[in-house]
């Protein structure tokens, strides 16, 4: 058989296990696992299939149902599953921008937080190698990590502070140090951090990502089960045009964008209520109807979320009723809607 007629072959044999494979449909997202980027690595080397699967720890019977599934290919002799998850995880997001300074670890632990409120179990693993301050958000001063023995070997235990665990490579550093790190450290620090921590039994863990579209996010979203990521971006359209960027990143990956979050939409005005768009408007909007893809909330511009912030005191917990912790808060239900875990809290 020729080379040419070998590459046929493998091509058609792929494209037949991605038909059967889309037939395994997440029942909560009423979708299939390819398109939920579930599966990843797949590769068709003679007459065996090797595929990596990333699951959260409440889907552990996808493994047997794609065993299943696969075993009608005809020329198929045996099929190689790698199973990916973080032990006790049952879902894990991203929190995603194109670029820094638009309030993506702002957000990320205010939706933490009001997932909290709501009695979920919650995990927020900081991984902007370039901007690791959400210890200060919470108000966590410098503090050391643990690492305890597991019978799968030793593991960092996360720090738990307003009855979220955390774990950031901030913890790390000398304070008020760069964290100087080049390729090869990166990759191992970051894949210890996804693989090594003992987060316990969450219902979901955040991961803030640097901004933009670097080795530290590729490896991220390739070594970890995220499920779906929510981008953060501003009103305007330079915001907007580095965020389409990032999608670019994700959907290579096959990791699905589950809502945009606009930040700093607008301000209101204490005397009279009206709002103004500070930074324009319409951005959030305008990428939710190209992605056909939820806008999550419309955040405005208060003065207590950047105190919040400082202090380590998020205006999801301290002021929930406000405008800007009402916005937190519903997309905190929207997301619990979405996994509908409710029910297991």
């Amino acid at each position: 058989m020729t080379d040419e007629h070998l590459n046929s072959l493998t091509a058609s044999r792929q494209q037949e296990v991605i038909r059967y494979l889309k037939t395994v449909i997440e029942p909560i997202l009423k979708n299939n696992v390819v398109s939920l980027g579930m599966v990843r690595n797949l590769c068709i080397v003679d007459d065996y299939v090797y595929l990596r699967l990333y699951i959260g720890a409440h889907q552990q019977d996808f493994f047997k149902e794609i065993q299943y599934v696969l075993s009608n290919l005809s020329w198929c002799k045996k099929t190689y599953i790698q199973i990916c998850t973080i032990p006790g995880v049952k879902v894990t997001l991203a929190i995603s921008s194109g670029k820094g300074g638009v309030g993506k670890s702002t957000t990320a632990v205010n939706i933490a937080a009001a997932l909290k409120l709501q009695g979920a179990k919650v995990g927020l693993l900081d991984a902007d190698v370039y901007g690791p301050n959400i210890p200060q958000m919470l108000g966590l001063g410098q503090a050391d990590i643990q690492v305890i023995h597991t019978p799968t070997g030793e593991k960092f235990l996360p720090l738990e502070i307003q009855g979220i665990k955390l774990m950031s490579v901030g913890l790390l550093a000398e304070p008020n140090r760069p964290l100087a790190w080049r390729g090869p450290v990166l990759h191992k620090i970051i894949t210890q951090f996804l693989q090594d921590v003992e987060w316990g039994e969450l219902d979901y863990l955040l991961i803030d990502l640097p901004p933009g579209t670097g080795d530290a996010q590729i490896t991220i979203v390739q070594e970890s089960p995220i499920c779906g990521v929510i981008l953060v971006t501003t009103p305007q359209q330079v915001a907007i045009s580095d965020v389409r960027r990032n999608i670019h990143m994700f959907r290579q990956v096959g990791v699905p964008v589950l809502g945009i979050v606009e930040n700093m939409s607008y301000l209101i005005c204490s005397d009279c209520g009206l709002r103004t768009p500070i930074f324009g408007s319409g951005g959030g909007e305008q990428l939710a109807a190209e992605l056909q893809a939820p806008l999550l909330g419309q955040i405005p511009i208060d003065p207590r979320i950047c105190s919040g912030g400082d202090t380590g005191h998020p205006i999801a917990v301290t002021n929930s009723t406000s405008a800007a912790g009402e916005v937190f808060v519903q997309i905190a239900t929207a997301l619990l809607g979405t996994f509908c875990l409710m029910q297991s809290i």
